[in-house]
This record gives C-alpha cells, sequence and structure tokens, in this order.
C-alpha cells in the first residue's frame, strides 16, 4: 500500500465555493477525493510532455482578462515568437473582460510544451486547456 501524504493548499474563497458545489452536486464524499481526481486529470493530460521530439497536433485554449496591463501584447507577442507552430488562431469576446481565445498548433511536443508554458503563466491568463495529440 502506498504512504499517503498530506499538503496544504490555499484557494480564492470564490474558487473554493464553486469547487465544493461541483463536488457535491457530483457525489464525491471528500474534498481530498476530489482534488486528487483534479490533479490526476492535470498529470495525465500534461503527460504528452514527454514525448517531446514526436510531431503533434492540437488545440491551446485560453481564457483571460484583457484589462490586465500588456496582456494582449504579450500573448501575440508569445505567439508570433512561436509562429511556426501556429496553424490558426480564434479569438471570441465573452465578457465585460473576458477573452477566449483557442489557437491550433502542430509540431514538435517540446516546442508546443515551451509556448503553452509560456501562455499559462502569464499575468492575466485565467484558463489555458492543451489538447494534444501524437500525429
Amino acid at each position: 500500500m502506498s504512504k499517503i501524504v498530506r499538503v496544504g493548499v490555499t484557494f480564492p474563497p470564490e474558487l473554493l465555493k464553486d469547487f465544493d458545489e461541483i463536488i457535491n452536486t457530483m457525489g464525491y464524499e471528500s474534498r481530498s477525493k476530489a482534488i486528487q481526481d483534479s490533479v490526476r486529470l492535470f498529470v495525465s493530460e500534461r503527460k504528452w510532455l514527454k514525448e517531446e521530439e514526436a510531431n503533434q497536433t492540437g488545440v491551446i485554449l485560453m481564457v483571460y482578462d484583457h484589462e490586465v496591463r500588456n496582456i494582449e501584447s504579450g500573448l501575440t507577442e508569445a505567439q508570433h515568437h512561436h509562429s511556426d507552430l501556429i496553424s490558426s488562431t480564434m479569438h471570441i469576446h465573452i465578457g465585460e473582460k473576458d477573452c477566449l481565445e483557442v489557437i491550433a498548433v502542430k509540431g514538435k511536443g517540446s516546442e508546443i510544451r515551451h509556448l503553452s508554458d509560456e501562455l499559462a503563466t502569464r499575468k492575466g491568463v485565467k484558463i489555458l486547456k492543451a489538447t494534444i495529440v501524437n500525429v
């Protein structure tokens, strides 16, 4: 049997409230189990990163707050820097402050990972999800 490790996690109150509502609706018996499943999903979705030299294709979906200072110019600069990977982009205004950007990508896994990480870590990016497959 594997050893269990206890960790502490901090959440913005509204995120925790939303998380609790969702897991209660789903029928989770504990917050810990739901967090474990969430982390497991995050890890499994990112395992494509291990195949860094393989040609891969997919989409990067990103939601960001366009009112954050320099966010749009920073995101555009990052995409121009990786223009050899990007097949297409789509930009959608989804609210007063939020924009959705979908970026179709194709190239080496390591290069897609670099672009994905560069975008995800920018201040103002709320959600980034990459769905990548080997071709």
